[in-house]
């Protein structure tokens, strides 16, 4: 693989435009295609892109294939089939997931993509897609040792902070980890600022208290922004939260220990989905909650 391999990007959403920008500004060949909208597609192709029209075709040209999708649905579907990045897949060439996947689902891929003579790394990512311009994310890779030192250098110039966390499907395992502790701790503060309203109480006296102690987090400070400061700083949905969550969920029967704590983010983030508010940001669960007060005091 040479310094500056050729590299196929798949998900140019918020986070992957990011990417796919930071990549070229880095001096990299890319080939995209279109997933669900096309701006971002047309900004990287104006910039020196090539775009394909298939999965496959993406993966004939590429030394490295990155996908950044929403589920493992998403995932399976652009990797899977006639027409899909396996079935295009060079001899020696890398496949790196870096959305939240459930780790079942990407054990089973990368057997597939082993088979047709590739290498899969799972590296899911922390921080925002403003950090992704910048190429300051966290990026927990998994995966065969080997490959992810020859593919660094690449996730070196995307992430501030990389990790290697083990076998394939450990980077998922853990970024779910992650996610159901950030979600359940967001809706827990989110509702204690809504109580705090039902009882009459200033939302920034309950802050003061919480923060002077043990309890502060980044992701207390996230839900206070929008709940005392009016600024969203974590643009996050209430949808990917809930995602996360039953992917969580779902990862926990498998290993066979049914989770006891995240039922009630689960239950709170699909009731918002539920009513409106899956396209909404997480710290705005904060609103849903008073709303949700409001109405129970309702005859």
């Amino acid at each position: 693989m040479s310094d500056r391999p050729a590299i196929g990007f798949i998900g140019l959403g918020l986070m992957g435009a990011a990417m796919v920008g930071r990549l070229q500004d880095k001096g990299y060949a890319l080939t995209v295609i279109a997933n669900r909208a096309r701006a971002a597609v047309d900004k990287a192709v104006d910039r020196g892109a090539s775009e394909a029209r298939t999965a496959r075709e993406l993966a004939a040209a590429s030394d490295i294939v990155m996908l950044c999708v929403d589920t493992s649905a998403s995932v399976e579907a652009r990797m899977l089939g006639d027409d899909g990045v396996i079935a295009g897949l060079r001899e020696g060439a890398v496949v790196i997931d870096f959305g939240t996947s459930l780790p079942g689902s990407t054990k089973a891929l990368a057997a597939q993509v082993a088979q047709a003579g590739g290498t899969m790394l799972d590296a899911p990512l922390g921080r925002t897609p403003a950090h992704a311009v910048d190429g300051k994310l966290n990026v927990m890779a998994a995966g065969d040792r080997a490959t992810y030192d020859a593919v660094k250098p690449v996730l070196d110039d995307l992430g501030e902070n990389v990790f290697h966390l083990g076998a394939v499907g450990t980077g998922h395992t853990i970024k779910l980890i992650n996610n159901f502790f950030a979600m359940t701790t967001a809706c827990a503060m989110s509702e204690a600022f809504a109580m705090a309203d039902r009882a009459g109480i200033d939302r920034a006296s309950v802050y003061q208290v919480m923060a002077a102690g043990p309890l502060r987090s980044g992701m207390m400070d996230f839900v206070k922004a929008h709940a005392i400061d009016e600024d969203i700083q974590l643009a996050f949905s209430v949808a990917n939260a809930r995602k996360d969550i039953g992917y969580y969920v779902q990862m926990a029967d498998e290993l066979g220990a049914a989770s006891q704590m995240s039922g009630a983010a689960k239950n709170a983030l699909g009731l918002a989905k539920a009513t409106g508010w899956g396209e909404r940001m997480v710290p705005e669960m904060v609103d849903w909650f008073s709303a949700l007060f409001d109405d129970t005091r309702k005859p």
